[in-house]
């Protein structure tokens, strides 16, 4: 295996690592939320903190890998991961679980900020859609996987299992936090990753002038812009999305469905992330029909109807359209992103971070939904996520994009 291939095959693994610790999130609050005797408004603070951490790292990544190169900031962020898991897992109390998300979310942005730019030089600028796909399939395999990996733990610590590793967690982690477990599991995948980059050269990455962050006067020009914050608000809306589902439906499917999380709600993230993967190659094969914009209002009337679908049927329909909310997600990132960055003629890099900054709405969002849900209940305070997904169909029909998505006039020229 050649050096090149070593590096991409790295770069992939990075992707799913990022995604395996971002996405556990969600299976667990139920937990989190019986473990510790927690409100619905207190447990609006984890993803909190998480997603607050990427808004205030991810524009100061991009001055840290230009002034640093990228293996230093590399190490930094499973360092940093590594530091957030075993804060929480030597210390399973809420203030801990609250430092730990924010620390590891620190540690995530520096490796979305890194990544990127490195898959583009280390594949080749003339394969970096291609290879860009291929790391969002291995993103999205992860977020599959990361459900069933907590189900698979809790299910077996403290059960009699006798395989080493469970021996070995059953002294780490009392029983009724077998949960807890995973961030172990993490702590070891952080050190392991730690080891594997610290014995990797790294090319080095020729930022393009319109690729750097400037935190001057072209982000003051940027700012100037009407535009600008409309775009970052549609990154904003689209996160809040994502997350107020995936961080809510698990403990949404228990109170009203008396659903067990560390089974049937892990399977229906599990699927919800699944389907979000699925959806990109839909997208993809759209993007090549459709105008962007129309591709975005379509999807985004589909997000809606199942999300209303979820929140008011009963029985299995309940558990298949909160799984197709992913599968209508799927394509508001990158249509957005796109559309943003198609929309203004300067400054790509320091739009992009600041566009990056609108992650903050993982934070913000599913904190509104807990405020609610102890006022009003959770089914309630779930509609409010019509207001962003709204937001969203919205883009659709005010951008104007300097340039739009090529697209071919057939399936046959297509495929020819």
């Amino acid at each position: 295996m050649n050096k090149r291939t070593s590096l991409l095959l790295l770069i992939f693994l990075i992707f799913f690592v990022i995604s395996l610790m971002s996405n556990i999130l969600g299976p667990i609050i139920p937990d989190i939320i019986n473990s510790f005797s927690l409100s619905l408004s207190l447990a609006g603070f984890l993803p909190f903190c998480f997603f607050v951490a990427y808004g205030v790292m991810s524009l100061p990544s991009g001055l840290l890998v230009e002034r640093y190169r990228e293996k230093p900031v590399l190490l930094t962020a499973f360092a940093l991961a590594t530091l957030g898991a075993l804060v929480f897992a030597f210390n399973p109390q809420f203030s801990f679980a609250l430092i730990s998300l924010f620390v590891i979310g620190l540690g995530m942005a520096m490796l979305q900020v890194v990544i990127n730019p490195l898959l583009r030089v280390v594949g080749g600028e003339e394969n970096f859609a291609f290879n860009s796909v291929l790391g969002q399939l291995a993103f999205g395999a992860a977020s599959f996987l990361s459900p069933w990996l907590y189900s698979y733990l809790v299910q077996n610590l403290h059960t009699g299992n006798d395989a080493f590793y469970f021996q070995f967690l059953e002294k780490m982690v009392p029983a009724d936090l077998s949960w807890v477990s995973v961030y172990y599991l993490f702590a070891l995948l952080a050190v392991l990753m730690f080891l594997l980059i610290s014995r990797v050269s790294f090319p080095k990455v020729e930022l393009k002038e319109d690729e750097k962050v400037d935190l001057g006067s072209s982000l003051k020009a940027l700012m100037g812009q009407r535009k600008v914050w409309l775009f970052f608000i549609g990154v904003f809306c689209y996160v809040g999305s994502e997350q107020g589902i995936a961080n809510w439906v698990s403990k949404f499917l228990q109170e009203y469905h008396g659903a067990d999380p560390a089974t049937t709600g892990a399977q229906v993230i599990s699927y919800f992330w699944g389907l979000l993967t699925v959806g990109c190659l839909l997208g993809l094969l759209l993007l090549k029909l459709m105008d962007a914009k129309h591709v975005l209002m379509l999807f985004t009337l589909g997000a809606i109807a199942a999300l209303i679908v979820g929140l008011t049927a009963e029985g299995t329909l309940v558990l298949v359209a909160f799984a197709l909310t992913g599968f209508f997600l799927s394509v508001m990132w990158s249509i957005i992103i796109s559309l943003s960055l198609n929309s203004v003629a300067i400054a790509h890099g320091t739009f992009a971070g600041l566009l990056c900054s609108g992650i903050i709405g993982g934070a913000v969002v599913p904190l509104l939904i807990g405020a609610l849900a102890d006022g009003i209940g959770l089914r309630a305070a779930m509609f409010f996520l019509l207001i962003p997904l709204g937001y969203i169909f919205a883009i659709g029909i005010w951008a104007k994009p300097l340039v739009s998505n090529a697209r071919v006039k057939s399936l046959k020229e297509l495929f020819s």
